[in-house]
């Protein structure tokens, strides 16, 4: 029986930790345990948790290996931890697909679709570079856009701070047209007695979802009247089913999005889907980190029958760090998979040493409010 003999960390540009687990007989499983600007923190407990529970131990029974680093310390959750967890189950499935010569998606009972549509990130400086970055993605084939506004508000919204909000959503869609579909992220950052105001003023541009209109903490107080039918994603935040539970039972989100490196991983992920499919929502995995962690993505929204979409894969040092990139790459805006086992990866280890360490040590930006008070990234 084969046995986890070995693991091995490394911190790579521009902000990711990859994580090798190596058995007695071999065979690599490679995973991405990250949390952007932590990645020393969650570095720290990717050892705590293969030193102390993994080595020695049956690669195949992650299930086991799951619960057993979830609930062995007695303290659990967050998003420390739940990333550790991500990588190192990320990195047991790919082992698992490696020995029965299995794509993931096919252990976990097969695809329910042949490729995934994507949605490309619009993040413009300012509304003046709205039409040109939407045509482009358009251009490139995409039908769904994700507009991210850097435009800087009030700790409280004035109206000249929704009207201009609500004017980057007015050009993206003047550019586009109405056949091409248009998020918005708000990343958390509307104070809660001016988000339901936002929300009732955005409707007029049909966007396809509202992302992270407020904070997490404060998804509870929207009323569900004051944004009517437009459909809420959130969930990049939230790093297990028991977070998402209480909001998909008072429907307070239509789109869940638990990213694939900070909610568990696979095993996690593939049980937080089937709750948003019992409260009728959908799936987004968020993916904002790198390509181990975006191969693992897009097995799961083959798999899972409720996903809808999943981000375009970023660009940055991919072809450094894997061979058969283009598995993973768009094509007319939608990714599709090879048959090859596990993540589907072949990870250039020789590129992942030559970069190891070298402009990793990433930090989340610290902002200010025009005022000089501290508002979140």
């Amino acid at each position: 029986m084969a046995r986890i003999v070995d693991y091995e960390l490394f911190k790579v540009p521009p902000r990711w930790l990859f994580l090798k687990i190596e058995t007695s007989d071999g065979v690599v499983g490679w995973g991405e345990p990250i949390l952007e600007g932590r990645a020393k923190t969650v570095k720290a407990a990717v050892e705590e948790l293969m030193d102390g529970y993994l080595l020695g131990e049956d690669p195949s029974r992650i299930e086991d290996h799951w619960q057993t680093m979830y609930r062995g310390g007695f303290y659990r959750g967050g998003p420390i931890l739940m990333s550790a967890i991500a990588g190192i189950d990320q990195a047991l499935w790919d082992i698992k697909g490696k020995y029965s010569d299995e794509p993931i998606y096919d252990l976990l009972g097969g695809r329910t679709r042949d490729h995934v549509p994507l949605h490309k990130k619009i993040v413009p400086d300012g509304v003046g570079q709205i039409s040109e970055l939407a045509s482009n993605a358009v251009d490139e084939g995409y039908t769904t856009l994700k507009l991210l506004t850097a435009y800087q508000t009030a700790p409280m919204e004035s109206t000249v701070d929704i009207d201009r909000i609500c004017e980057y959503l007015d050009e993206a869609r003047e550019a586009v047209g109405r056949e091409i579909d248009i998020g918005i992220d708000l990343h958390g950052h509307i104070s809660t007695s001016m988000a339901s105001r936002l929300l009732s003023r955005l409707q007029e541009y049909d966007p396809l979802f509202v992302e992270e209109p407020v904070r997490p903490e404060h998804l509870g107080v929207l009323e569900r009247s004051s944004y009517h039918d437009i459909p809420i994603a959130y969930g990049e935040r939230l790093y297990s089913r028991w977070e998402f539970r209480s909001h998909l039972e008072q429907h307070r989100l239509d789109i869940a999005q638990p990213d694939i490196s900070h909610a568990g991983g696979i095993t996690e992920i593939t049980n937080i889907a089937s709750m948003a499919e019992t409260y009728g929502a959908t799936l987004m995995i968020s993916c904002s980190v790198g390509p181990i962690a975006y191969a693992a993505c897009t097995q799961l929204s083959h798999h899972i029958p409720n996903a809808v979409q999943q981000p375009a894969l970023g660009e940055r040092y991919i072809d450094a760090y894997v061979d058969n990139v283009d598995v993973i790459r768009s094509e007319n805006g939608r990714v599709s998979l090879s048959d090859e086992p596990g993540l589907g990866i072949a990870v250039n280890e020789e590129g992942v040493r030559e970069h190891a360490g070298k402009g990793s040590d990433w930090r989340t930006p610290i902002r200010r409010y025009n005022d000089g008070s501290f508002v979140e990234w």
